[in-house]
C-alpha cells in the first residue's frame, strides 16, 4: 500500500509538472508597447497647418480662374457642402460652377483663419472670407449682389497621403447684429405698451426669401487677395 501511495503521489507531480510546463507565457512587455506606440505616434501639427492653410488661401485663385480641376483635388468624392441659403451642393456641382464663373468680385479677403488639429488625419478650419463688389451669375442671366462677409467651417481629412474637404458650411454675417453692442438696461417706464407692437399683416411676405438658386459657391472663399481680380 505504502508503495502504491508513493508511485500515485508521484505520477500526480510529474503531471503537474508537465502541465505547467506547457501553459504558454504572456509576453507583457510586448503588448504594452505595442499598445503605447499607437498612443504616443507624434502629430506634426504646425505641418497640417501650414497645409490647410495653403489650401483655403488658394480659394481666390482658383475663382479667378475658374479652376475647377482644383475644386475636384481639394473635395473628397462623397463632400457635403452647405451654402449661406442652406441649400446643399456636391463636389461636381461645385466645380461645374466654379468652371462657369458662377461667383465673381473685385477682391476677397480671407480673415480670422484658425486650425484645430484633431489627429493626424482628421482637422477643421474656421474664417470670414470678405467679399467686396461680388455677383452671382445665376444661368438665367440674373444677376444678385452677394458683397459681404461670410464666416466657414471646413472639415478635412487625410485620405491617400491628400488632405480633403469632407464638409463645409458658410453663413452670412449680419452686420447690424455683429455691430450692436448692448446698452444700458432700460427702465420700466420704457418699455412699449402692447399698442405699439406691430400687426401681423406687417410681417415680410415669404416671397421676399431669396432663391436657392442665390446660393453661393464655395469658391467664393479665398485668400487674402487684396489686389481687384482681373
Amino acid at each position: 500500500m505504502k508503495r502504491k501511495g508513493f508511485l500515485a503521489i508521484t505520477s500526480l507531480a510529474f503531471s503537474l509538472l508537465v502541465l505547467s510546463g506547457c501553459q504558454p507565457t504572456v509576453d507583457t512587455n510586448r503588448n504594452a508597447t505595442n499598445e503605447n506606440s499607437g498612443a504616443s505616434e507624434a502629430v506634426d501639427t504646425p505641418a497640417i497647418e501650414a497645409e490647410l492653410l495653403r489650401i483655403e488661401n488658394d480659394w481666390p485663385r482658383v475663382m479667378r480662374d475658374k479652376d475647377g480641376a482644383a475644386v475636384r483635388r481639394v473635395l473628397a468624392d462623397d463632400a457635403i457642402l452647405v451654402y449661406p441659403d442652406g441649400s446643399t451642393s456636391t463636389r461636381e456641382e461645385d466645380a461645374k460652377n466654379t468652371e462657369a464663373g458662377m461667383v465673381t468680385a473685385d477682391s476677397v479677403e480671407m480673415a480670422d483663419l484658425k486650425v484645430k488639429v484633431l489627429n493626424k488625419d482628421t482637422a477643421i478650419v474656421t474664417g470670414r472670407n470678405i467679399m467686396k463688389n461680388a455677383t452671382l451669375n445665376l444661368p438665367d442671366g440674373k444677376k444678385m449682389d452677394i458683397s459681404g462677409e461670410y464666416r466657414f467651417v471646413d472639415t478635412f481629412a487625410r485620405r491617400n497621403g491628400q488632405w480633403k474637404i469632407e464638409a463645409g458650411i458658410s453663413t452670412k454675417i449680419d452686420q447690424v447684429m455683429a455691430s450692436a453692442s448692448p446698452g444700458p438696461a432700460a427702465s420700466p417706464a420704457a418699455r412699449t405698451t402692447p399698442a405699439t407692437s406691430a400687426s401681423p399683416a406687417a410681417r415680410p411676405s415669404p416671397a421676399t426669401r431669396p432663391s436657392p438658386a442665390a446660393r453661393t459657391s464655395p469658391a467664393m472663399r479665398a485668400s487674402p487677395a487684396t489686389n481687384p481680380t482681373p
